[in-house]
């Protein structure tokens, strides 16, 4: 008899291989919102997924901790590639740090769009820190320039090969201007690294789109707004306006804290619409170079914009604002009402903290902090509603009128659950959030898709089994293997997701794919003892084929397929089995696994020629059923877990 080659897809927690074992490890974000850096470690290689800063800190705190990466901290040795999400500064704010002070001279990988406004952004933020703040200890204009080299700008969905084995392909996030989630690939493995994300358009942006049935084996998200489920946009906006409208009729001023893409153009459009159609006169000013970046930076990149604004920017430059004028120096200080768009949205430094030190002790005035906060940051304790707050040394009685009204441009509770159905994970990581948070929408996806959800804290490692391709030789005389993809699974540790079943119990819960663990259990003198326990991968719709069980009781072993009548041999009626199968699903390739196979094909999974299983069972297992069956009574328990 002549074997045949089959490559199985083969779970590597079933067997110590560390090259497929997937390790995450944030070393920012990680139940937290600031720095975000996630290490992975996928196929062999090590890719780290942003490089942000910390708004919240101004010593070292601010940067990743970059003392959990191996190799002694040497980057050259241990990175494959650095991979950037968007140009947000707590996603990139730490990459010339990273590249210059710490060292790495490998690639870093960005959108078009990403490219061209971070390092304007960095060189803003540098300034603020070095010049108005006098930091020593912080990355110079030599060192941004010098990283920018080593960027390589990537298109959407195009498939970057860094290396023989791994491979990125970019996706549209939304959010802002160029971001981007990342697919990160070698072999059958793979990782999708959201970044910030939104999947609900606006308007000037789409929202974020993946391929559907992507499937990989981690799913890592953001996680900023788990537990916030967001009012309709028009009651949001109609909230908005007139909020704003209401104050400056009254004589106020309005300042509302904005990053300089972003939010900034989207609550633009909105109040030049509202004021065009009122015919309002009262001044709203934005900060200088906000109009001229936008005009410049979507005119560049108009293509990931939406289709409203393609459309119109033929016609005419939606952000070429007429009632919106630059904010010379001085107009703060002006009497009467105005409206200010100031950066940065976090009021942790620049000019939007100087206008509000100035405007914050009168009580007809309205800051509206329009986007999350990070903990520490000026715009933090402002939402929290503090009545005093220390700024720079000096306390400042806050008398203004607060209003928090999220323009932020995150996936809220329902847009996460709606990625994890499109994108179909084997499992999911939380990042970029509170715990408590995470915690809340940790139990909401485990109810709902019955898949791992993890939630690391930073320094705290995750591994996570990934599938490899094993060879191994499948004897010929198998009736009907060669039109089966053979999937083998093995539950690791901790990754049942239900409790245990009595068999036919299980149908109603069961999707094609899940692994089913079968546990032989004898009670014997009341108590009950595992006698062995195998696996079976569900092959069909629970209400036609619901899934081939091996049975054991009273009236001997064998082999169901639940839903039909056949019984079969379990040892010898392996052909029947393979037929019976194959005439209730019909033509076409399925994944079918009864018993690990090893008891009906002689291989092993751990390397031998000759199953352990197969040989162990005829011996010591069979003895131990006999002697049980004489004594007690023999049943089966079974657990489920998504596997694919």
């Amino acid at each position: 008899m002549t074997d045949i080659k089959v490559s199985i897809p083969f779970n590597a927690s079933s067997v110590v291989w560390p090259r497929y074992i997937i390790q995450i490890v944030p070393l920012g974000a990680g139940q937290d919102v600031g720095r975000s850096c996630i290490l992975v470690t996928i196929g062999g290689k090590n890719v780290m997924l942003d490089c942000g800063m910390h708004m919240g800190y101004q010593d070292e705190r601010r940067f990743p901790d970059f003392s959990y990466i191996g190799g002694g901290g040497k980057l050259n040795d241990y990175l494959t590639c650095v991979i950037i999400s968007h140009f947000h500064l707590d996603h990139c704010g730490s990459l010339p740090h990273m590249s210059e002070i710490v060292g790495f001279d490998g690639p870093i990988y960005m959108t078009y769009p990403t490219k061209a406004i971070a390092p304007v952004l960095l060189e803003d933020y540098r300034k603020v820190q070095t010049e108005f703040r006098g930091d020593t200890n912080f990355f110079t204009s030599a060192n941004i320039k010098a990283c920018m080299k080593k960027v390589i700008a990537v298109n959407l969905h195009e498939t970057i090969q860094v290396d023989n084995e791994l491979s990125i392909r970019a996706f549209y996030a939304g959010h802002v201007l160029g971001a981007a989630m990342f697919e990160i690939r070698v072999g059958h493995q793979s990782v999708l690294y959201t970044g910030d994300y939104n999947m609900t358009p606006d308007r000037h942006l789409g929202a974020a789109r993946v391929l559907p049935g992507l499937r990989p084996d981690c799913l890592i998200s953001e996680s900023t707004y788990a537990t916030t489920i967001r009012d309709s946009k028009r009651a949001r906006e109609r909230d908005f306006l007139r909020k704003v409208h209401d104050r400056v009729m009254a004589g106020g001023k309005v300042l509302i804290p904005v990053f300089a893409l972003g939010r900034a153009q989207e609550m633009c459009i909105l109040l030049e619409s509202y004021w065009e159609r009122m015919d309002l006169k009262i001044p709203i000013f934005f900060s200088q170079g906000l109009a001229e970046r936008a005009n410049q930076y979507y005119r560049l990149f108009i293509n990931w914009t939406n289709e409203k604004i393609k459309r119109t920017f033929v016609e005419r430059n939606m952000f070429d604002f007429k009632h919106i004028k630059p904010l010379d120096k001085g107009y703060e200080e002006m009497p009467g009402a105005m409206v200010l768009f100031s950066t940065p949205g976090m009021l942790h430094g620049g000019q939007s903290l100087k206008v509000f030190r100035k405007w914050c002790h009168d009580p007809r005035n309205l800051i509206i902090m329009p986007g999350y906060c990070v903990a520490g940051t000026v715009g933090a304790k402002v939402i929290s509603g503090m009545k005093k707050i220390e700024i720079e040394g000096k306390m400042h009685d806050i008398n203004l009128g607060v209003e928090y009204m999220s323009f932020s441009a995150h996936a809220d509770a329902k847009g996460i659950m709606q990625l994890i159905r499109d994108c179909q994970p084997r499992s999911v990581m939380f990042v970029h959030g509170e715990a408590a948070k995470m915690e809340f929408l940790k139990g909401k996806v485990e109810k709902e898709f019955r898949i791992p959800v993890m939630m690391p804290a930073n320094g705290e490692a995750v591994s996570i089994p990934g599938i490899a391709n094993l060879e191994v030789d499948v004897p010929q005389d198998i009736d009907g293997i060669e039109l089966f993809h053979v999937r083998v699974e093995m539950l690791a540790a901790g990754q049942l997701v239900s409790d245990w079943y009595i068999a036919n119990d299980i149908a109603p819960y069961i999707q094609l794919g899940d692994l089913l663990e079968f546990r032989r259990v004898a009670i014997i003198g009341g108590a009950p003892r595992n006698i062995y326990t195998h696996w079976a991968v569900f092959i069909g719709k629970h209400d036609d084929v619901p899934f081939v069980v091996h049975l054991s009781g009273d009236e001997g072993d064998f082999d169901k397929i639940s839903g039909g009548d056949g019984k079969f041999d379990s040892f010898s009626g392996t052909s029947g089995l393979l037929k019976s199968v194959k005439a209730q699903l019909g033509a076409g390739d399925y994944n079918l696994v009864t018993n690990n196979c090893e008891h009906f094909v002689k291989w092993c999974r751990y390397g031998n020629r000759i199953s352990g299983q197969v040989t162990h069972y005829s011996g010591f297992h069979l003895v131990r059923e006999n002697d049980a069956l004489k004594k007690g009574v023999i049943y089966n328990r079974i657990c489920y877990k998504r596997n694919v």
